[in-house]
C-alpha cells in the first residue's frame, strides 16, 4: 500500500492498532468525564479480549498500570486548544496539553488494579468513557511510581 503525500510534504505512515480490550464505565458521555482520573473519576472495568488474556499473566489486585486508550470521540483535526477547555486561557498546542482532541488521540491513564476476574480488571480511577478501546497496558515501574514527570522548559 502506497503512503499518500501530506500537505506538509511529509509522507504519511500507516499504522494498525488492534484493541486488546474495552473500558466499561458508568461514564457514558464525554461531558461527564473528569479531565484527569485524580479529579474524581470512578473505577471501571477493563474487559480484555479473549485472544489477549494471556497478556494479563502476572497482573494482580494492587498493581499499578499504565492503560493506553484510543480516545475514539476525540477530534483528529485539532492542533490548538484552550487548556482544560477554559476559553479564558490562551490557546496552546495540543502537544502541550492533555486534550483528547489531537491528531492521534491516545489516552494515558495511571490506574490501580482493584480486582481481577479472569480477563476482566476492575481499575481506577479511570476517566475514560464507556466503550473506549484499550490499545495496550503496561506496568508502572517501581522507580517511576508516585513521581511527577520533570517540568519541560
Amino acid at each position: 500500500m502506497k503512503a499518500r503525500e501530506e500537505r506538509s510534504g511529509e509522507r504519511a505512515t500507516r499504522f494498525s492498532l488492534r484493541p486488546i480490550g474495552i473500558i466499561r464505565s458508568a461514564l457514558k458521555e464525554r461531558s461527564e468525564a473528569p479531565r484527569q482520573g485524580s479529579e474524581g473519576a470512578p473505577d471501571a472495568w477493563l474487559d480484555v479480549q479473549p485472544w489477549a488474556r494471556e497478556g494479563l499473566r502476572g497482573i494482580a489486585a494492587g498493581d499499578e498500570l499504565l492503560v493506553i486508550t484510543w480516545l475514539h470521540q476525540g477530534r483528529r483535526d485539532v492542533l490548538r486548544v484552550h487548556p482544560r477547555g477554559d476559553s479564558r486561557l490562551p490557546l496552546a498546542g495540543v502537544f502541550a496539553t492533555r486534550s483528547p482532541d489531537r491528531p492521534n488521540p491516545l489516552g494515558l491513564h495511571v490506574v490501580t488494579v482493584r480486582r481481577r476476574l479472569g480477563s476482566r480488571l476492575r481499575i481506577g480511577p479511570m476517566e475514560a468513557i464507556d466503550g473506549t478501546p484499550v490499545v495496550d497496558v503496561k506496568p508502572v515501574l517501581g522507580e517511576t511510581r508516585g513521581r511527577a514527570a520533570p517540568a519541560m522548559p
